[in-house]
């Protein structure tokens, strides 16, 4: 098979990557990557000489149907987006030109060359927000309610993809995942950064909501989760991939502390960003029942393991430190909030 990963140097991406290779080595894998501030090359050094870089924008729309037409795709996987909530509320217009024209673009440029199947990488934030204390979960057919800009990009992107679908019979699949963690997370997201600067001895910022739970997943059972569908999901459909492990943000920075052997009094308080959700929980039984997916990783171990990488890795992550574009303390000043 002839796989093009959009994305790929990502976080996400790049550990798709990396576990395509490996699980695969005689596919052809084809990594397309605009390398923007959260793409990184160097995620990707240690399978360099197993893929194809292109260096592209997926708004571009002739670049990828170039190289889809070039590389004989046979299947996308899409993983490009912007994706940092706290960016979008300073700079909107990036997120939905990239996560909304430039899924678009994308299908366009798999449509007119064709391809057995583009696999579309969504999130549970499409969805809106939930009740702290309430008994509900999002489904498949729970109504699209985003409440952020970039939550609103992604639903757009979505319903692109499934336009496309319904249209033009361009053969797609959905996922829609919660909230992930691992190796290779860009330094912006909240559990490096209670890692990296609990490391340094910093104070790691949590918001004033410090009950707001997130539902967490490891990246590699993301990874398998994505696997299944390509091979066995129907096209046409949507899964939700969740673990069903919700944690609140206070839990994770004690967790990151406790593993490090920090003080809690790191803690510190800092405004809520606008439009900040409360809770997300996924309905994860249709690709527990139908595609036999079940998550590997148990929370509580892939946290310590994911804190002890950052740990082990300190060169990867330390150059990345001045591409963060937001310092959530002072964002919102800036917002005009």
């Amino acid at each position: 098979m002839n796989l093009l990963i959009t994305g790929g140097a990502g976080f996400i991406g790049s550990n798709f990557a990396r576990y395509w290779v490996e699980n695969y080595p005689n596919d052809k894998v084809v990594v397309l990557d605009a390398l923007t501030y959260a793409g990184n090359l160097p995620n990707l050094d240690d399978v360099s000489d197993k893929i194809k870089f292109q260096q592209a924008d997926i708004i571009d729309l002739d670049k990828c149907e170039e190289i889809i037409s070039q590389n004989s795709i046979d299947v996308i996987v899409n993983f490009a987006a912007e994706s940092h909530n706290s960016l979008a509320i300073l700079d909107p217009a990036r997120f939905f030109r990239t996560n909304v024209l430039g899924t678009q673009s994308l299908c366009e440029a798999a449509r007119r060359v064709g391809v057995d199947r583009f696999h579309h990488v969504s999130t549970c934030e499409v969805y809106g927000d939930l009740d702290l204390d309430s008994d509900e979960m999002f489904s498949e057919t729970s109504p699209y309610r985003p409440r952020t800009p970039y939550n609103a990009s992604k639903a757009g992107a979505d319903h692109a993809v499934r336009a496309y679908f319904e249209t033009f019979n361009l053969p797609i699949t959905i996922t829609n995942c919660c909230n992930n963690y691992g190796p290779y997370q860009f330094p912006e997201k909240v559990i490096p950064v209670f890692t990296t600067k609990a490391m340094n001895d910093q104070p790691i910022p949590l918001y004033a909501s410090t009950q707001n739970k997130r539902e967490w997943l490891h990246v590699l059972d993301h990874c398998k989760a994505i696997d299944l569908v390509l091979k066995n999901g129907i096209v046409g459909e949507t899964y939700h991939v969740g673990s069903g492990r919700e944690a609140s943000i206070i839990e994770i920075a004690d967790r990151v502390l406790e593993t490090l052997g920090k003080p809690e009094s790191l803690k510190t308080i800092v405004p809520d960003r606008p439009g900040h959700d409360r809770r997300y929980l996924l309905d994860s039984n249709k690709i527990r029942t139908q595609l036999g997916w079940e998550p590997e990783f148990k929370f509580e171990d892939g946290l310590k393991d994911t804190v002890n990488w950052y740990v082990d890795n300190r060169s990867w992550w330390e150059p990345l430190l001045d591409r963060a574009p937001v310092a959530e303390d002072t964002a919102w000043n800036r917002a005009g909030k």
